[in-house]
């Protein structure tokens, strides 16, 4: 959530970081409701003060044996009546503010590139060859049903359109990335692996940013008012809402591995074939809590950490920094990384590692102590946010299958895997 100190405080740099997201400038409306507010704030502290003052004075008074006038006792019954009612416009008028501020993406960081959408992103950087096959490749979709390892249609006979099951050595090679990427991330890169719940609460979706933004694009159990996770981010970031963290505890860097449920909307037609865009899928997630100052660099960091995961697997893939235009909600920055997919010749994206910078910390007001709080007059601060997929499983497994087959309609797989598939080859 955007400050509301700074919409009072500096409200063009705000303007001018939703018009560069393509978003509409609601500040008016908002100054205008916070101008109410805070004088409805100031009418009830006068008026406290002075029921307070004039309760001294009667007290005194009983203590002497004398009773207060009537008038007085009547206009003391009206200022109460007066308070409740400037405190119960206070509160209708926060509700108000929180309303649209919830509404408002986060501003982006001054270093993210213009621009109005995807096509306006910028590629960074690239890592590998892209593959030269001496046989015309064969899509995973193709590919995964030839050799027993993707059934889509006993998915959609038990679940509906944008599901699938995965059989034998797929399901085995999906157990296996997951357990490598977890591995890697929590022996290598210094992340603590949480399990995680995968039902939160309308206070969790809040905290994240997917609610009330996205709610039309969540599952959603209406008895228990419980929402399906789209990401482990949504828990992750929730962990610690309410706390006031010590320095000495930051950063703090998680690692998690969930299923994410999505009610994918994609124009019919669009990435349909295969497991490219689906309604449940695995993904392993990175999520840091940082001091503001060190946001940007542990961005940088985070996103290496996915990166390796890419280069380990022998995997084509680029960096695209995101416009403003292409930003997630919640996101101040973003890179995605995409990696190469031979049959169906297109980069597909596996991460997208953000920036979120205090935006979900002061949804869930969580917060840290700078090490100087022995300092008269120290308060607390609003911690950063970093997330990033470390990978997302089912177009990982797409890059495989399509970059590692062979022309006998075999696959080979990547050797940082063996180990934990136990086999090398998925036959013919």
């Amino acid at each position: 959530m955007i400050s509301i100190d700074l919409i009072r405080n500096d409200p063009d740099q705000v303007r001018q970081g939703l018009a560069a997201r393509g978003e509409d400038d609601p500040l008016d409306q908002i100054l205008e409701l916070d101008i109410k507010r805070r004088s409805a704030v100031t009418e009830r502290d006068d008026l406290r003060g002075e029921r307070n003052r004039v309760s001294g004075e009667i007290g005194k008074a009983r203590k002497l044996g004398q009773d207060p006038a009537p008038e007085i006792v009547q206009e003391m019954r009206q200022v109460g009546d007066r308070i409740s009612a400037l405190e119960q416009q206070e509160r209708v008028l926060q509700e108000q503010i929180n309303e649209i501020l919830l509404g408002l993406p986060n501003l982006p960081l001054p270093r993210v590139p213009k621009g109005d959408g995807e096509e306006d992103n910028i590629v960074a950087r690239s890592w590998g060859e892209i593959p030269t096959l001496d046989f015309t490749p064969v899509p995973h979709w193709d590919l995964g049903e030839n050799l027993g390892l993707i059934d889509f249609q006993r998915g959609v006979k038990v679940a509906g359109s944008r599901f699938f099951t995965m059989t034998g050595m797929g399901a085995k090679l999906n157990r296996a990335l997951i357990s490598w990427m977890l591995d890697l991330h929590s022996s290598e890169h210094g992340y603590t692996e949480v399990t995680l719940p995968l039902m939160v609460k309308k206070e969790s979706m809040l905290g994240s940013g997917n609610l009330p933004k996205f709610a039309d694009n969540l599952y959603h159990d209406d008895e228990d008012d419980l929402w399906l996770i789209p990401t482990a981010e949504v828990p992750i970031t929730n962990l610690h809402r309410d706390e006031i963290l010590s320095a000495s505890q930051l950063p703090l860097k998680y690692v998690a591995h969930t299923p994410c449920f999505r009610r994918e909307k994609a124009a019919a037609g669009r990435d349909t074939r295969g497991i490219k865009r689906v309604h449940q899928f695995d993904k392993v997630e990175m999520y840091q809590l940082v001091t503001p100052e060190t946001s940007e660099d542990e961005l940088e960091k985070l996103l290496d950490n996915a990166e390796d995961v890419c280069r380990r697997l022998e995997l084509p893939y680029r960096v695209l920094q995101l416009c403003t235009g292409d930003l997630g909600f919640a996101s101040a920055m973003t890179y995605d990384i995409e990696v190469w997919a031979a049959g169906c010749e297109e980069w597909l994206e596996v991460s997208s590692c953000s920036n979120c910078t205090d935006f979900q910390a002061r949804r869930t007001s969580l917060r840290y102590r700078p090490d100087n709080s022995q300092n008269q007059g120290s308060r607390p601060q609003l911690v950063h946010t970093l997330n990033g997929s470390g990978l997302a499983l089912p177009r990982v497994i797409i890059a495989i299958l399509e970059n590692y087959q062979q022309k006998d309609g075999s696959v080979v797989i990547p050797q940082v895997l063996r180990p934990y598939t136990g086999f090398d080859v998925i036959p013919a």
